[in-house]
């Protein structure tokens, strides 16, 4: 049986007559190359179907044109939000993007990013389950650049995107509390969770500035999904009526969806019965059988600046040049709809 012929860079520089150091650059840098020699190389790549050896490339550059983002739960819309925003910026780099769910689970995570360092990505974008990591720090010294996504990495020797959920928890409360709330259950976890204790304590800061006796119900849940929503009106509706919250500051949105269809399933109103506000403002929100109230992240924008300061330490470690590590952090906005917009006499 005859081999099969393997077009190789050579025929491609000798049809476009150029180096291959130009084609290299097509491939690799197309933006060293002029836009004239850049078209003349790419023709004749389509025409001879000439496919680059990705991992001859990846050796000799000592890691891949991947972007790993590894998230806590793939299933909520906001990461999936957060990934469409690092996408656009990833793609426009000439890398790809690989996702990968650790399921709020610390030892996935950490087999997670043992892989990422074995396939030498290009860098991640990490929403850790707790905080920096030994594994994390793996990468670092390998040369793959990691950047915190939602949590602030302050001290931690990380670029970072966070939102201040400190003040998106104040900010929720407070809400309830103007309209008329003297008692509100704040549910959501678990509480290992490091933004759901950030927006417990803004609940917390809440309740102290507004200065009349307001009680809170903290309530923990096993996940942060709709089904421990459910389970956590089942809870509230099974106390007695003097007992039960007139209000609910659920940790994300879909735990507040989760809520609304268990209060609905029990012949509660809401808002006339009790109010609800949610976190994250997913697209879910507005659209519920009851607009929800939410704390809006600006997802998109999360996603997009963590790639834009990756890639800023990815050239830095290119050009062996210095970086400085930046902590960014947003400001989140409380969108009040249906769900929470009755004020009680």
């Amino acid at each position: 049986m005859p081999r099969r012929s393997s077009t190789s860079m050579k025929d491609v520089a000798t049809l476009a007559g150029v180096s291959l150091g130009t084609v290299s650059n097509v491939v690799n840098s197309p933006d060293l190359v002029s836009p004239a020699t850049r078209e003349r190389v790419e023709t004749a790549i389509k025409k001879l179907g000439w496919v680059p050896n990705e991992s001859a490339r990846q050796l000799r550059a000592g890691r891949s044109r991947v972007v790993s983002v590894v998230v806590m739960d793939i299933g909520n819309p906001f990461f999936t939000d957060v990934l469409r925003g690092a996408e656009d910026w990833v793609l426009g780099h000439g890398y790809h993007v690989q996702a990968s769910n650790s399921a709020s689970l610390p030892e996935r995570e950490s087999e997670q990013l043992r892989v990422l360092e074995q396939q030498r990505v290009g860098g991640v974008l990490w929403a850790p389950v707790s905080g920096p990591s030994e594994r994390a720090d793996a990468l670092r010294r390998r040369g793959i650049p990691v950047v915190i996504v939602d949590r602030a990495g302050d001290g931690t020797g990380y670029c970072s995107v966070s939102v201040d959920d400190v003040e998106g928890g104040r900010l929720a409360t407070a809400h309830l509390l103007a309209s008329g709330h003297t008692s509100i259950a704040v549910v959501g976890g678990p509480g290992t969770l490091h933004q759901v204790r950030d927006r417990r304590l803004g609940a917390e800061i809440a309740r102290g500035q507004h200065g009349a006796s307001a009680t809170l119900l903290f309530l923990s849940t096993a996940s942060t999904g709709s089904a421990s929503g459910v389970a956590a009106a089942d809870q509230l509706v099974a106390l007695p009526d003097a007992e039960r919250p007139t209000a609910v500051f659920a940790m994300n949105d879909l735990l507040a969806i989760g809520l609304l269809q268990g209060f609905v399933t029990h012949g509660l109103r809401v808002p006339e019965d009790v109010a609800l506000v949610g976190y994250d403002d997913i697209s879910y929100a507005a659209s519920a059988a009851v607009p929800l109230s939410s704390v809006r992240q600006p997802r998109q924008a999360l996603g997009e600046r963590a790639a834009e300061l990756l890639f800023a330490e990815i050239e830095a470690t290119d050009h062996d040049t210095p970086h400085e590590h930046q902590s960014v952090r947003f400001t989140p906005e409380l969108v009040v709809r249906r769900s929470s917009a009755l004020t009680r006499g």
